[in-house]
């Protein structure tokens, strides 16, 4: 494959993804204010793991684009690997911290980490959470991911599952 057509097809599918992206954004805001009535905090964890996983597969997809328009061992399919094993690692970690966190006799836990920082957001089903509980949590996130406290952001959403 030549450069030129290289840079046609990389192009393309920068064109592709800004396209797309704004078209989300007009999608989005366009739903937003319909759905706002309609999603209640009992479908909460559900539709927060949904859109997660619909983002990250949409991100894989495009980082499988770019590894498979680059050589192996150039600096583009180096960072877009890189890249996605990043997500992987991150998707690992926060199904293994939702299932301990469920352990700690949670109902429903969602957890986010971030992609570009060391933050890491806990969302936990219950009306009231106390500090042995929260203590539980943050233990349980110092321990396997080595996070300072300042990163770590715990929040209880209600909800009657």
């Amino acid at each position: 494959m030549t450069k030129k057509k290289k840079i046609i097809i990389m192009t393309s599918l920068v064109l592709l993804l800004a396209v797309t992206a704004v078209l989300n954004v007009l999608l989005v805001s366009r739903n937003s204010s319909a759905q706002a009535d309609a999603i209640t905090t009992a479908n909460y964890f559900t539709s927060y793991r949904s859109e997660r996983t619909s983002k990250r597969n949409e991100e894989l997809l495009q980082l499988d684009n770019v590894i498979a328009l680059y050589e192996p061992g150039s600096e583009k399919y180096d960072q877009a690997v890189d890249m996605k094993m990043k997500i992987v690692g991150i998707m690992e970690n926060e199904l293994v911290i939702e299932t301990m966190v469920k352990s700690l006799g949670f109902s429903e836990a969602v957890v986010s980490i971030g992609m570009d920082s060391d933050n890491v957001n806990v969302f936990v089903n219950t009306n009231e959470l106390d500090t042995p509980a929260a203590l539980s949590i943050y233990n349980l996130l110092r321990n396997e991911l080595s996070i300072p406290s300042t990163n770590i952001i715990i929040m209880p959403v209600y909800t009657q599952i």
